[in-house]
């Protein structure tokens, strides 16, 4: 079902949706995921954010029969986007009328991927986890593969990592940003770094058109676990600045909770 954001302030002048979809069946105790359910969740999620009784009727709202279309994915080894929420997205976007052959799912090699080469549409889907650089990995990270000097954004804590939404490649052509928060990881050190007992079964979904709002919310997603964990030894570090950095400076989206619905 769609789950409201009680615990995060809004207004009747919200400037951008968030919608967040959880359910209790989405994985089960071994951490495989349910694919009915998910495809439930996409659907229900994207009905709820552009206010369409179909799930169908919204992807065809968003997607072309002649798009091309370029799904851009996580590979990261230990919690990469779940093979079963890139089937949920691919199949509404056939759905929508788009050909097999011009759908690609694809991360670390889209500036070689012939598809995103020539994409005229893209969809943004990765897992929400914390990040030694950048505090946190959300939808603005997940863009940094169609750069080729990945190094480039690592400086003062991935501070820019907003700017990436305005290279020509991604500009424009994102229909939708999808943030994993199905088994996130609330905590880390060094680079790589993965523990099993980092990581909880949330069983949810992010999905907006506001990259820099869904990072928002999947931030707050992470504080709240934290603190239950942690108590007061919760303080994040780095604590993630590229979000309001990315709205303020590089105005591709808001930051701001209390404008956030």
């Amino acid at each position: 079902t769609a789950v409201g954001l009680p615990s995060f302030p809004s207004d009747s002048q919200a400037k951008s949706r968030v919608v967040l979809i959880r359910h209790p069946k989405a994985l089960d105790e071994n951490y495989t995921f349910n694919g009915r359910i998910i495809q439930q969740m996409v659907d229900e999620a994207v009905m709820a954010l552009f206010e369409k009784k179909n799930s169908v009727e919204v992807f065809r709202s968003l997607f072309k029969p002649d798009d091309i279309v370029g799904i851009k994915s996580n590979v990261w080894n230990y919690i990469p986007t779940p093979a079963e929420l890139e089937k949920a997205i691919k199949r509404r976007i056939l759905d929508a009328g788009v050909k097999n052959k011009n759908i690609s799912i694809d991360d670390r090699k889209v500036r070689d991927n012939p598809i995103f080469q020539k994409a005229t549409a893209l969809i943004n889907v990765r897992p929400l986890r914390t990040h030694y650089l950048a505090g946190m990995s959300g939808c603005l990270k997940n863009l940094i593969t169609f750069i080729k000097e990945w190094h480039s954004i690592h400086p003062n804590n991935c501070a820019n990592l907003g700017k990436l939404a305005l290279i020509p490649e991604v500009k424009g052509k994102i229909r939708l940003h999808i943030l994993s928060v199905l088994t996130p990881q609330f905590h880390g050190r060094g680079p790589h770094h993965f523990n099993r007992r980092y990581v909880w079964d949330y069983k949810g979904i992010l999905v907006g058109t506001d990259p820099v709002a869904i990072d928002a919310i999947g931030l707050q997603i992470l504080l709240a676990k934290r603190k239950e964990y942690f108590g007061n030894r919760s303080r994040m570090s780095p604590m993630p600045k590229y979000i309001k950095i990315a709205d303020e400076k590089h105005g591709v989206g808001t930051s701001d909770l209390n404008k956030i619905n």
